[in-house]
C-alpha cells in the first residue's frame, strides 16, 4: 500500500490542533477556540481534496475514512464533493454554467429569470468581500437546493452521501458536545461559516471565461496561506498534474515557470493580498458569463446553475 506521510502528518496536524482548542483553548478562551476551529475546519476542507484525488493512500475507501468520519468542514458530504468535483476537472468544460459544477458564472437568460433581489445579492457575490461574508451562505443554500431535488428523484449515490455525512455529524456533533462542552450549532454556525469564508478567498480567483482552455486557470504565486491551501493556489499546476501530491506542486511550478506563465496568458497574481487589493469591493467578472451562448431550455432548468454551486 502506498502511503504519503507529509500528508498524513498534516492530517494529524489538522486533528491534533482542533483537539488541543477543544481540550485546553475553549475553557479558557471561546471565542480564539472557534477561530481556531475556523481554520481545521479550511484545512480539512483542503485535506479532503487531496483525499478525492488520491492521497495519502491508495485506497479511495481509507482516504475517506481519514477525512469523512469526522467532517470538520460540516456542509458537504464527502461523497458528494469528490463527484462533483472530479466532473469539474474537465478542462474543456471549465466555467460552464451548466458542465462545470464550481462555476459562479450564469447563463444570461437564467440571470434574467431570478428575482431582482437574488441578482443583487449574485452582483454583490463577485467582490472578494461579498464572496467571503455572504459567499457561503448562497453555497450552501443552492447545494443543498440542488441536492434535495435529486434525492427526492431516488440518485441513491447522493441518499447515501448524505445518509455518512449526517451520521458523521451526529458523531462530530457529539463528541463535541461531550468531550469539549462545545454547542454543535455554535461551531456550525461559526467555525464552519467562518472555516467556508477562508476557502472562499482561494476559490474566488481560481477559473475565469477565457476562450483558451489554458487562460481559464490561475496562479496565485506566493502566499501565507498556501500551506493552508495545500499549495492549491498553484491551482494551473494542480489541474495540469490533478494526481500529484499537495507538496510536489511548487517544485513542478518552479522547474517550469516561465511555462505555466506562457501557458496560462499571464492570469497569475502574486498573493491574495493583490487580489484583496483590486478586487475586495469590485467584481473581478460579471455574474453572467461573457461567452457563453444561452441554452434553449425550459426555466425549470435554466436555474440549475443558481442551485448547484459546490466549493473546490
Amino acid at each position: 500500500m502506498r502511503i504519503e506521510w507529509p500528508t498524513v502528518a498534516m492530517m494529524a496536524l489538522c486533528y491534533g490542533v482542533w483537539l488541543i482548542a477543544g481540550f485546553y483553548i475553549w475553557p479558557a478562551a471561546p471565542a480564539a477556540a472557534l477561530l481556531i476551529f475556523a481554520v481545521t475546519a479550511a484545512l480539512h476542507s483542503s485535506l479532503q481534496h487531496e483525499a478525492l484525488h488520491g492521497h495519502p493512500t491508495n485506497l479511495g475507501w481509507l482516504n475517506e475514512v481519514l477525512v469523512g468520519v469526522l467532517p470538520l468542514a460540516p456542509a458537504y458530504p464527502y461523497r458528494r464533493f469528490k463527484a462533483l468535483h472530479l466532473r469539474h476537472h474537465h478542462d474543456e468544460r471549465l466555467t460552464d454554467p451548466y458542465d462545470d459544477p464550481e462555476s459562479y458564472y450564469l447563463d444570461g437568460r437564467a440571470f434574467l429569470e431570478i428575482a431582482a433581489p437574488m441578482r443583487a445579492l449574485l452582483i454583490v457575490n463577485n467582490t472578494l468581500i461579498g464572496r467571503i461574508v455572504i459567499g457561503p451562505a448562497l453555497m450552501v443554500w443552492g447545494f443543498v437546493a440542488s441536492e434535495l431535488k435529486l434525492a427526492r428523484h431516488g440518485d441513491r449515490k447522493v441518499i447515501i452521501a448524505w445518509a455518512l455525512h449526517l451520521a458523521g455529524l451526529f458523531l462530530l456533533g457529539t463528541f463535541m458536545q461531550t468531550a469539549f462542552g462545545v454547542p454543535f450549532w455554535l461551531y456550525v454556525l461559526t467555525s464552519g461559516y467562518l472555516g467556508m469564508s477562508i476557502i472562499s478567498v482561494r476559490t474566488y480567483c481560481e477559473h475565469q471565461a477565457a476562450n483558451d482552455i489554458n487562460h481559464r486557470t490561475v496562479i496565485v504565486e506566493n502566499s501565507i496561506l498556501s500551506l493552508l491551501f495545500l499549495n492549491n493556489n498553484l491551482h494551473l499546476v494542480h489541474h495540469k498534474a490533478p494526481a500529484l501530491a499537495w507538496y510536489k506542486l511548487p517544485g513542478l511550478m518552479r522547474e517550469k515557470r516561465a511555462e505555466w506563465f506562457t501557458l496560462n496568458g499571464g492570469y497569475v497574481f502574486g498573493g491574495y493580498w493583490e487580489i484583496f487589493k483590486q478586487f475586495a469591493w469590485r467584481g473581478k467578472e460579471p455574474v453572467v458569463h461573457p461567452l457563453f451562448q444561452s441554452k434553449a431550455v425550459p426555466s425549470s432548468e435554466i436555474l440549475e446553475p443558481v442551485r448547484s454551486a459546490i466549493p473546490h
